[in-house]
């Protein structure tokens, strides 16, 4: 209690380089910067792409392909 959430380690309208790991059960890709973890529509397992991340959540962010 009082304890706050620790900072995400990605922040909106940025972009990072990722690997999509998983797919989730919507069918969005899984990547993950320092273990965060970053949804992808539109991606598959193994790829390897820009995103733009749109929202970031208290445990996950939700981001687009560049």
């Amino acid at each position: 209690m009082g304890r706050s959430a620790p900072a995400a380690p990605v922040e909106v309208g940025k972009e990072y380089e990722v690997k999509i790991e998983d797919i989730a059960r919507e069918g969005d890709g899984i990547a993950r910067v320092e273990g965060f973890v970053i949804f992808v529509p539109g991606t598959k397992v193994g790829d390897q792409v820009t995103v733009q991340v749109d929202r970031v959540m208290r445990r996950f962010a939700i981001g687009h392909k560049v």
